[in-house]
């Protein structure tokens, strides 16, 4: 029912934005290159164009979010970090999936003039591009200063140097968006804390980071225009909760409920970003020894978000949150078990947050292998992870409560695509290869060389039923050396590296 309806909201939309992202193409699309950087530090305030909107109002037009991810923090360069370039296509895919924003981070240290912080032209170009490839999408962009190589250090010392540095960046990223309506959002920093030192900051290290807060509303507000009553996002120390609620201090804003709050949630770690951990579990009713974090913990958190902020007039964005895949266990009935508690854990924590108001963004670091929390393939916008997109959507519907997992007799299924490492690796002559279906569907198995040649077709175009899949690989009659094997069922196509040595 709700892809029928996700359906029908596509088409609707589709007709609502057609016009929309051609007369905003052609609008915009002069300004990219056209950056004139004698362009007034300051015009008067402008409010053309910007709706009468609170941050908790229009916070809630942007349910539910999704990062771009390791893209244009790269250092390095766009792809440095292994994606492809942001296309349009990708961008529509993630409208077309469900979300109704992006989270755009940037690393803006490409500078043409080092001495002064002088963003390369170019570089305000590409992003400028990837925000308008959102806003034609009609959905929301967040433009966010992210990691940065970890400028951004919170100490006395360090202080003068940033605070320089950030007004410098701010005041032309401000000018270069500053004609852009309400759709665009600013983000002052990211994850700010004292390299090295996870836990709570003293004294200095908060007073720090809340004045680099301020600095970030004052040097936006004074360029005027739309950014006068520009929705400004600014961070709690870490963007941890707790810190957030006890050492955050409200900036000074000449704009009247413009502020949202950014935290970001990945409680707990174990289960969700440390490759190194054995948890392959969440839940109150999952056995797990780390009991923690579970779903009570959880409602606690996102509440003091709501009691502390929301309840105060200032929107909380959840600006990154997920959990990693885990697609290399010991065996295929693990693989899928694990599967069910990532989609529970994202079902969950994606409801809480909208149950309590704060507006979720889940993180997407483009790799969909193991160990990633990629849910898009970034070069075809191909939906790698429906079930896991499910989970998002459901969790932002309110009605559809979550039910925990793994009921007494519900047999184990495979919930998501995926071709696993084949066995043994290296191997000599033969090789088990094993893939995922979480629908019955066509399949195509292939044998790669390393100029691309086929040279074996294990299966073609096969109707295969869901669950786990095993097959045999003989390579009797090949030489040594590195072949690739690629899977592909509906939509879906992955290829992995094997190594056949004699």
């Amino acid at each position: 029912m709700r892809l029928h309806l996700l359906s029908v909201f596509l088409l609707v939309t589709a007709m609502l934005f057609g016009a929309q992202r051609n007369s905003y193409r052609a609008e915009n699309a002069s300004r990219v290159g056209q950056y004139v950087t004698s362009e007034p530090d300051s015009i008067p305030p402008d409010s053309t164009d910007i709706r009468s909107l609170t941050s908790v109002e229009l916070a809630k037009e942007m349910v539910p979010g999704w990062n771009v991810g390791n893209s244009l923090e790269a250092i390095g360069g766009e792809t440095a970090w292994g994606n492809p370039l942001i296309s349009q296509r990708l961008i529509d895919s993630v409208k077309a999936a469900g979300f109704n924003a992006v989270r755009i981070p940037v690393a803006w240290s490409n500078f043409s003039v080092d001495s002064n912080y002088t963003i390369d032209d170019d570089w305000l170009d590409r992003v400028e591009e990837v925000v308008n490839y959102v806003l034609s999408d009609g959905m929301y962009a967040i433009i966010n200063e992210h990691w940065d190589s970890g400028w951004i250090q919170p100490t006395y010392a360090d202080s003068a140097y940033v605070i320089k540095r950030l007004s410098a960046m701010w005041k032309q990223i401000a000018i270069r968006f500053r004609d852009y309506e309400d759709y665009v959002l600013f983000a002052g920093t990211n994850e700010v804390m004292k390299e090295g030192n996870w836990g709570a900051p003293t004294k200095e290290y908060y007073t720090v980071q809340n004045r680099y807060n301020q600095v970030f509303v004052n040097t936006v507000r004074a360029t005027g225009g739309r950014n006068y009553y520009r929705h400004l996002v600014v961070q709690g120390f870490n963007t941890n909760i707790d810190y957030t609620v006890s050492y955050f201090k409200t900036p000074t804003d000449p704009t009247p409920n413009r502020l949202m709050v950014e935290v970001h949630y990945y409680d707990p770690y174990n289960f969700t970003i440390n490759e190194s951990s054995t948890m392959t579990k969440w839940g109150q009713n999952s056995g797990t020894t780390e009991t923690w974090a579970n779903e009570p913990w959880v409602n606690t958190q996102f509440g003091k978000m709501k009691t502390n902020f929301i309840d105060k007039g200032y929107a909380v964005i959840l600006g990154e949150y997920g959990a990693m895949s885990r697609l290399n266990l010991a065996n295929a009935e693990l693989n899928a078990e694990h599967a069910k508690y990532r989609r529970y854990y994202t079902n969950y924590v994606t409801y809480a947050m909208v149950l309590y108001g704060l507006v979720p963004f889940y993180w997407d670091n483009g790799y969909t292998g193991d160990h990633g929390m990629g849910i898009f393939n970034r070069s075809t916008g191909v939906l790698v992870y429906p079930n896991l997109m499910k989970a998002i959507l459901d969790g932002v519907d309110l009605t559809v409560v979550p039910v925990g997992i793994i009921q007494e007799g519900e047999p184990l299924e495979c919930y998501e695509f995926a071709l696993n490492s084949n066995y043994p690796n290296p191997f000599n002559p033969c090789t088990v290869i094993s893939y995922d279906l979480p629908q019955a569907g066509r399949v195509t198995i292939r044998i790669f060389d390393l100029n691309g040649q086929t040279v074996a077709t294990l299966v073609k175009d096969e109707l295969q039923k869901a669950g786990r899949h095993e097959l045999s690989f003989d390579a009797v009659n090949l030489p040594s050396g590195v072949y690739f094997y690629q899977l592909t069922a509906d939509n879906f196509t992955q290829t992995r590296k094997m190594l056949l040595l004699k």
